[in-house]
């Protein structure tokens, strides 16, 4: 065994992601990834354990959860909008939703 596991720390940003592929001991947690990725400098608005959640591979993590080698952190940004509020809204004002969440066709936007 070599001791290390090779990780991404990903983050996405509305026009670009930004990987950071780091060399890491083996036990590693994800605080720590996410600490020598550099991307706390580079982004002082990712706020990590408070408005930011992270994953691995999708799935939503703790900070201190251990590392594997080929993992893919995620460091995700806060919702804009509460999915459910939005389609409470929706409802009210009566329109009808298709899957995916789009207006059904044959309604009026408006």
């Amino acid at each position: 065994m070599s001791g290390t596991i090779e990780v991404e720390v990903v983050y996405a940003q509305k026009a670009r992601q930004e990987v950071v592929r780091l060399r890491l001991v083996e036990g590693a947690t994800v605080k720590q990834a996410i600490d020598a990725s550099g991307l706390l400098q580079r982004h002082p608005e990712i706020e990590v354990g408070k408005g930011n959640k992270v994953g691995i591979f999708a799935k939503l993590t703790k900070l201190d959860a251990t590392l594997h080698d080929k993992d893919r952190v995620e460091i995700y940004r806060p919702l804009i909008a509460d999915p459910k509020e939005v389609r409470r809204k929706r409802a009210a004002e009566g329109k009808v939703m298709k899957k995916g969440g789009g207006e059904a066709e044959g309604d009026e936007a408006g």
